[in-house]
């Protein structure tokens, strides 16, 4: 019996991604394999990321990004679209005072204005809270992508122009990637 380490395990242990970024999917999927209603996948999904943060946060990653409700979501049933939100909002409501104590920030990315003003006063009132945390940060993509991401730089650099600030043609994509949604962490 082989009792070395692997070198896979070795590299794992040594090398740690500065950013890991999950696509919240499945829990539909999930949720029809194992005989019950949608809402469970979901509240399933919620346990997963308390796992994913907590293996983050004990092996030293910086950021986790999860992309928990994309734009098509709004797509959905209403029912289901009703019942994310509401997820959404009791996890806000019991989870990031122990994300606080555990020294993480939280951030949101995404269109926020289709959200209820409860819904977008939880966001900014975790955000506020975990500012200043520095253990690591969990970013949470809602109403995101990455198309918007981009619009919203380039709107930005067009405002300098006109202002005469910039000139078109200093604009490179390293320049655009300072004004999208989370070029101040690492990737």
């Amino acid at each position: 019996m082989n009792t070395q380490p692997s070198l896979a395990k070795e590299v794992l242990d040594t090398v740690v991604p500065h950013h890991v970024a999950v696509i919240m999917d499945g829990n539909n999927r999930w949720a029809k394999r194992n005989g019950v209603a949608g809402p469970a996948g979901h509240r399933a999904g919620v346990e997963a990321v308390r796992e994913i943060i907590r293996a983050c946060r004990d092996h030293g990653v910086k950021v986790l990004t999860l992309f928990a409700f994309s734009s098509e979501n709004w797509g959905r049933p209403q029912p289901e679209v009703r019942a994310l939100l509401a997820l959404l909002s009791r996890y806000l409501r019991t989870e990031v005072r122990e994300l606080h104590k555990d020294g993480i920030r939280l951030r949101f990315i995404g269109e926020r204005y289709r959200f209820s003003d409860r819904l977008r006063r939880l966001m900014e009132q975790s955000e506020i809270l975990t500012a200043s945390n520095t253990v690591s940060t969990v970013v949470i993509a809602l109403d995101y992508g990455g198309q918007w991401d981009i619009a919203q730089a380039a709107r930005t650099l067009a405002i300098q122009v006109r202002s005469g600030t910039l000139q078109p043609e200093d604009i490179t994509p390293e320049l655009i990637d300072k004004y999208v949604s989370i070029s101040d962490l690492p990737k």
